[in-house]
């Protein structure tokens, strides 16, 4: 019944910076009352402008608070996980009131509600003539955009790369437009990222001539249907924007049970909302996972995850030729900090060969989780370029910030780190430093 999450592990769940802060500030043992614990949730009522109730499952850290706040985890929850942590004798072993029970009880039959729904998708009868026909007037609208998309690359290459140079956002856009209405939703997002590259750096035209070769694999790829394996013709498909639910996934790919490192976070900005990308790594598989999430109108994210630690789970991994994307199935234990070292590459050839073959596979991935034990983070030309060096002398560079920190952590000497690999530089997630983990580069 011990939670062990450290106190930067629970701020790091605060949707934003203010929460983060009123979260540290309600972990005052002073509005607390009725607290307790039990080996599936702690629970407590917070003293506010009214009284809270407030209850955390611990093995998703998934909260609820009966305050009017829309944000998740509310700064009530993060003071209950920051009081655990901080003052573990206020929260004494106890039987859960009725309003915890009952929360559990709905979330256990939310949860088999969901696997029963799986287990139909799996041996759900065949589609109805209506939905046959509907598929197919999207293929075909599909296709039209396909062919649009080809003449258009081929105008772009045989005019010369020189000609999009004083291209206005809008050249871009009205193509991302025609994919959009050809229902092609990831092809519509690529190519509104390649409005970014011209002259952004003095080796855009390779940049650019990279993605526009992706481009026009894809596009040919899903014109090949009949002839790569199944694994190829799922990823192909969801790469032009055919979504499956959370149902289709959990019948349809793999399942993987481990014990998962939760390496790091990455949050970032998009059309109308946020992204979030999770990266775990299989203690025993040796395999990374991808939790990738969508906020949009400042909803909250749904799964949880205390970055900087291990649980055991089972994760359901999205099919494909090179299985990435993941999504939580069930969690079966809680989560507990990382220790000691990362299982990971012992030098940066390893790395690239291990993404070089992930490509030989899946050619349109363009982030790989790097862990890297033992290299060493160095600084020069004032502070203006970052690299980290293997034990070999190989070095890749570094994007992001927590640079500094990164360099104090290490005070010169080999660590292990954590971080996402763009196939340009790294972007640091965490670093295993003198037996302790600690968070790199995430801001909310």
């Amino acid at each position: 019944m011990d939670i062990q999450l450290t106190s930067d592990q629970i701020l790091a769940l605060a949707p934003d910076a203010s929460s983060a802060a009123a979260g540290k500030k309600h972990g005052n043992t002073r509005l607390w009352k009725n607290l307790g614990m039990n080996a599936e949730a702690i629970w407590g009522e917070c003293q506010g402008s009214a009284l809270y109730q407030v209850k955390v499952e611990l093995a998703s850290l998934t909260t609820q608070c009966n305050c009017p706040s829309r944000k998740l985890p509310c700064k009530h929850s993060l003071g209950l996980l920051m009081l655990v942590a901080t003052e573990r004798s206020a929260v004494p072993p106890a039987e859960p009131p009725e309003w915890v029970t009952s929360w559990l009880t709905k979330r256990q039959a939310s949860s088999a509600r969901k696997q029963e729904r799986a287990e139909k998708k799996t041996s759900g009868d065949a589609p109805s003539a209506d939905q046959r026909k509907t598929a197919e007037k999207r293929l075909a609208t599909v296709r039209k955009g396909l062919d649009g998309l080809d003449l258009w690359l081929n105008d772009l290459v045989r005019q010369g790369l020189a000609s999009v140079q004083t291209q206005p956002a809008s050249f871009w856009e009205r193509q991302a437009a025609r994919l959009r209405d050809a229902q092609a939703p990831a092809l519509d997002t690529r190519v509104r990222k390649l409005a970014a590259i011209p002259n952004a750096s003095p080796d855009w035209p390779e940049k650019l001539l990279d993605e526009l070769g992706k481009l026009a694999l894809l596009t040919h790829a899903f014109r090949l249907e009949d002839q790569p394996g199944p694994e190829m013709r799922e990823e192909v498909r969801l790469l032009i924007g055919w979504n499956l639910t959370q149902e289709e996934v959990s019948a349809r790919g793999e399942t993987v049970r481990d014990t998962w490192l939760i390496a790091g976070q990455v949050i970032e900005e998009a059309e109308r909302g946020k992204t979030q990308r999770t990266w775990l790594f299989g203690s025993q598989s040796a395999r990374p996972a991808l939790v990738l999430q969508f906020s949009f109108a400042a909803q909250p994210f749904g799964e949880h995850f205390a970055l900087g630690s291990q649980q055991e789970a089972e994760l359901t991994f999205w099919p494909g030729s090179f299985p990435l994307r993941a999504q939580v199935r069930t969690r079966h234990s809680e989560p507990t900090p990382l220790k000691n070292r990362l299982p990971g590459y012992e030098n940066i050839d390893t790395f690239l060969a291990t993404v070089a073959q992930a490509l030989g596979h899946q050619p349109w991935l363009d982030r790989f989780l790097a862990l890297l034990c033992e290299v060493t983070p160095v600084c020069s030309d004032e502070g203006r370029v970052w690299t980290v060096c293997d034990k070999e002398g190989h070095a890749l560079p570094l994007a992001g910030g927590d640079h500094w920190l990164l360099l104090a952590l290490a005070g010169g000497h080999p660590v292990d780190l954590a971080a996402e690999w763009d196939g340009e530089a790294l972007r640091p997630l965490g670093v295993m430093a003198d037996g302790e983990y600690t968070l790199l580069g995430r801001t909310n």
